[in-house]
């Protein structure tokens, strides 16, 4: 008896250290470095200590208009440590085809937009860009696997530099949810 309770305990232990390393190993987006929209490098390391809304984008989208939401979210809370980061992609039905330039100007022109713009992406595919592929391998983040499923599906990431939360494309910028995990309601 007191073997298998011994054998019982020792292997309680294995699994807690196992879990607790696992937890441990997951590094937080700061090790990554992207291009921004004018092909200079944007350190994720930059936004330590700030919550960050990641959403990959498209100009020609029945979406598009979230861009409006995105600008007014980002205006209204970015002084309270909050970011949000855009990249934009071709990868759904051809709706980003335009140059780095052309991205860059139709947002600005149309929406306003002075949140952070990164350079085009893949976000699907052989060829994601690693800063997707963290996004949606639990290996990488910790918190689940996923796959993009359109555009301006948005990955938050806590003041930590972890993802916490994965919000589908309908989801509005502006939703309730959204806006309570900002201001840590």
């Amino acid at each position: 008896m007191k073997t298998i309770l011994l054998s019982s305990v020792v292997l309680f232990f294995s699994f807690s250290l196992s879990a607790q390393k696992e937890k441990t190993d997951i590094e937080p987006i700061y090790k990554y470095c992207v291009k921004d929209i004018n092909g200079e490098k944007f350190h994720f390391k930059d936004l330590e200590g700030k919550k960050i809304m990641i959403v990959n984008t498209a100009s020609k989208c029945g979406f598009t208009k979230q861009f409006k939401e995105l600008q007014e979210v980002y205006d209204k809370y970015k002084d309270q440590n909050f970011v949000i980061v855009g990249f934009p992609s071709n990868d759904f039905m051809n709706q980003d085809p335009g140059t780095n330039e052309e991205i860059l100007e139709f947002c600005s022109v149309n929406y306003g937009v002075n949140f952070p713009m990164m350079s085009k992406v893949k976000v699907t595919g052989k060829k994601k860009d690693k800063i997707y592929k963290y996004l949606t391998d639990k290996n990488l983040n910790g918190y689940e696997s996923s796959s993009v499923k359109w555009n301006f599906q948005k990955y938050l990431i806590d003041e930590n530099g972890y993802l916490v939360k994965v919000v589908g494309t309908k989801t509005s910028p502006d939703d309730e949810e959204i806006i309570n995990w900002i201001i840590g309601k």
